[in-house]
This record gives structure tokens, sequence and C-alpha cells, in this order.
């Protein structure tokens, strides 16, 4: 984790002067789904808090970013890519090419440069969660912000 000013993902929208909120809350490392017990702490529709998920496109590490009250399409996000076929990545090398751990994966500030791709359900809100890049702590931002920041796709890559 960065020091003193926050996570790599924090750091970047200060850099990029993008306006955000934090919104943290206690981890409790036995609840069963980390974007349910965020949407719980933080009173927010499962629909509006996004879980950034890391699979492999075709040999390429491509992070999808969906709402936490669906699941991941893995052909919609193959297509999405540009790719044939998807599957997720290894949960050691999504943390080794992101630079975060499991459970706080954020879309920004990765490691190494990663294709993002965000459901377009995300357009719906003007304001949506996802994880600042440690275990009990979201951002909350535009959706449009989330994009430009990310560098990201938008397509519809999320079942519900």
């Amino acid at each position: 984790m960065a020091g003193h000013g926050g996570t790599r993902a924090t750091q970047l929208l200060a850099k990029l002067g993008i306006a955000h909120s934090i919104h943290r809350y206690e981890h409790d490392p036995r609840h069963p789904s980390f974007g349910q017990e965020a949407t719980e702490a933080l009173g927010v529709p499962a629909a509006r808090v996004f879980k950034t998920l890391i699979a492999d496109v075709d040999g390429q590490l491509t992070v999808a970013v969906v709402p936490v009250s669906g699941s991941l399409d893995l052909k919609a996000l193959a297509d999405a890519a540009g790719g044939k076929k998807a599957a997720m990545a290894d949960p050691a090398q999504a943390e080794k090419a992101s630079g975060y751990v499991t459970g706080g994966i954020a879309p920004l500030g990765l490691r190494r440069p990663l294709p993002v791709v965000i459901d377009e359900s995300a357009l719906r809100y003007s304001t949506v969660f996802c994880s600042a890049g440690q275990r009990g702590m979201e951002i909350e931002l535009a959706p449009a912000d989330l994009q430009a920041a990310a560098g990201a796709n938008i397509a519809p890559i999320a079942r519900d």
C-alpha cells in the first residue's frame, strides 16, 4: 500500500484532480463476500457497488468492473476486450499484476497497466462505488470519472 497519501488508487484520483469520496468500514475477515460486505456496511444498493475482477483474455490479464449484484459474463468480457476466450485469473496472479490483495483490488492505480472494462450499468448512476485498494475502503465517484481515470472501455459484461 502507499504511505500517508492513501492507496495508489486514491493518489491517482488526487493527481488527476478527480472529485471522489472515501468510505471506510471495518472489514470482517469472516464475511463470505467482500462485495456484499461493502454494500451492507455502506448501506448502498448492490447495483451501485462494483467489484473488480481480473480475468485472462487470450493470455492478456484484463480488469472487469461489475456490480456486486451481478456476475461477470466471461464471453462478453472476451468480446469487449477483442478476444476469443476469457477465464478468471489465478488470485495470486491477479494480486501480483494489480499490486493489491484479493478483496481490495481497485480498478485504478494498478501496479501494471492492464486493460479495464466497466459494465455499462455503471452509467445508470450519478456515482458508483469501487474498491480504493484495500479491504474496508471504497471510493465513490462519477462513472465517467472512473472510466477516464482507469482508461476503461464501457461494455455490457455483467449478468444479473
